[in-house]
């Protein structure tokens, strides 16, 4: 009977916590980490296009610690560049892009009054660059299509972003290559002109970065990844449409908003992926490939899956 009682009183005591913690799971967030800039905004507004999926936003300062924590069970989604998801997936890391981010961003500046007036003319010219970024393959890109050898006609010099503007207008630098907002606010503090916006269509073209996912996330949890790939297509949509909202939440990063307007133009926030997306990252990891960055390339139908933007774009 005492044996009895205690199975009873186990039983009861189950029965009572089992809907607390049933509704702590259910209530459980999913833990998404971006980069406070302009282009990579789109998961401080999940909450507002979905509210049945409670998002956490976890903020970087760059692509690699981000993945690291998505490897590392700390996030369930991430933001990151192609050339690094490329990096990543090329030493057998289980990553998977599974919708984009953002596309073009970067730009080529040179000196305002200075006698650069094309690519062809930056010859003995010393470029500033961070290696190992999607804007030195968008560089080297520019410089090898306008009859430039990278190693041979130029001088890239190492020169960290926040760093490059007053590098060229001190002169160390003839130009620079970034991402937004340095272009833009190069050019509207009076030092820099912005020479190209360094995008080929027949190649790499403007693709820039995307979502990423762990293999296994998809493989035991795929509607949580269809849940958060079409969360991120709202908000997308919802800040492509009201360009005001999108601007003004970026302002609070930072960069003040006439600088961020005057950058709006080379920036695309972006969600949908198709083959010929794909095409294009492939151009970029034989690029990478060729430029020593990777050993070598990954397997593409396994970095890029296509399945969950195809879901959404279906819905519509």
């Amino acid at each position: 009977m005492r044996c009895l009682s205690k199975t009873f009183l186990l039983g009861f005591m189950v029965f009572l916590l089992w809907p607390a913690g049933h509704a702590v799971l259910a209530a459980q967030e999913a833990r998404v980490g971006t980069w406070k800039t302009a282009q990579t905004i789109q998961p401080f507004f999940y909450g507002r296009v979905e509210t049945a999926l409670p998002v956490e936003v976890f903020t970087f300062t760059n692509p690699a610690d981000q993945k690291m924590a998505l490897l590392a069970g700390s996030l369930d989604m991430c933001g990151t560049t192609l050339a690094h998801a490329i990096h990543s997936a090329s030493r057998g890391e289980p990553v998977v892009v599974v919708a984009s981010l953002c596309n073009k961003c970067s730009a080529l500046v040179v000196k305002k009054d200075g006698p650069i007036k094309s690519i062809k003319d930056l010859k003995g010219k010393t470029i500033g660059y961070v290696p190992g970024t999607m804007h030195e393959i968008l560089l080297r890109e520019a410089l090898t299509k306008n009859g430039l050898n990278p190693d041979k006609d130029v001088k890239l010099t190492r020169v960290d972003f926040f760093d490059m503007g007053l590098a060229l207008a001190g002169g160390s630098i003839d130009a620079f290559l970034s991402g937004e907002p340095f272009p833009t606010l190069a050019k509207l503090k009076g030092y820099g002109r912005i020479l190209a916006y360094p995008y080929y269509g027949g190649s790499i073209g403007d693709i820039n970065a995307g979502m990423l996912v762990k293999r296994e996330t998809i493989e035991k949890n795929p509607e949580l990844v269809s849940r958060l790939v079409e969360t991120h297509a709202k908000a997308t949509e919802y800040l492509k449409a009201h360009p005001e909202k999108w601007l003004q939440q970026a302002s609070t990063f930072g960069t003040p908003l006439k600088v961020l307007e005057a950058a709006a133009p080379n920036m695309a926030l972006v969600w949908d992926m198709d083959r010929e997306f794909k095409r294009r990252v492939q151009a970029l990891g034989l690029r990478m490939k060729s430029l020593g960055l990777i050993q070598r390339e990954p397997d593409y139908d396994a970095l890029i899956d296509l399945r969950f933007v195809e879901k959404v774009r279906h819905k519509k």
